[in-house]
């Protein structure tokens, strides 16, 4: 290889590790931690509006990311949350499945398949039920169950959730809430295992405080 071209292909390594650099700069820079009177007042809001939160009807894609698939697994389908604690998971593609939480049991319905769980039994699970509530609400708020941190960027609030506990750690090492700037609603959920799989909801056509029938959470 001649000096010019090994000059040249230096030259183009350092232009693209340079652009790299700047590329990453641009991205982080977007992302901008709350300061803690930002943090507290964004908390307060979330919390009242929560309170007030008494039904959510919303679409959902959710994407499911594992390392090992080059792609990752997209579904579709409709949440309802009736407040305090009952919670429709409704998949409607690619495949046909629900999974309905209601007075500690997961009722799950496979494509005409039944099967049900007790979460009481289990405090693992039933913590990870109440979490997922939680988050679909948007209020996770809890100093002595996770360490919190808080951004903003041009749209929108984004709050990490880590869990302090070992056992949910072991099961989710992070949650990342996206609430939209203006309303406050969630926009996305973000689960991130210990894995660093991780499960990505995102909400759309988003309907609140609808009359929800209780029948609506039968298996």
């Amino acid at each position: 290889m001649s000096c010019l071209t090994s000059k040249l292909m230096r030259k183009k390594i350092f232009l693209l590790v340079i652009f790299g650099i700047f590329i990453t700069l641009k991205i982080n820079a977007q992302l901008v931690q709350m300061s803690e009177k930002e943090s507290i007042d964004l908390k307060n809001k979330v919390i009242e509006k929560s309170r007030n939160t008494i039904s959510i009807i919303s679409d959902f894609e959710q994407f499911k990311h594992l390392d090992f698939l080059s792609n990752d697994i997209k579904s579709t389908g409709k949440l309802v949350f009736k407040s305090p604690n009952l919670i429709k998971w409704e998949y409607e593609k690619p495949f046909k499945y629900s999974a309905i939480f209601t007075n500690n049991k997961l009722y799950i319905n496979d494509d005409g398949t039944k099967s049900d769980m007790d979460l009481s039994s289990n405090k693992t699970f039933k913590s990870l039920n109440n979490i997922i509530i939680k988050s679909v609400k948007g209020d996770m708020f809890d100093d002595n169950m996770f360490k919190i941190f808080y951004y903003k960027e041009s749209d929108n609030f984004i709050v990490k959730f880590i869990p302090k506990d070992k056992s949910m750690k072991s099961i989710i090492n992070e949650f990342v809430i996206t609430f939209d700037k203006s309303t406050l609603d969630v926009r996305t959920v973000k689960m991130i295992e210990s894995s660093e799989d991780f499960t990505l909801l995102n909400f759309l056509n988003q309907e609140f405080n609808k009359a929800v029938p209780d029948a609506l959470f039968t298996n």
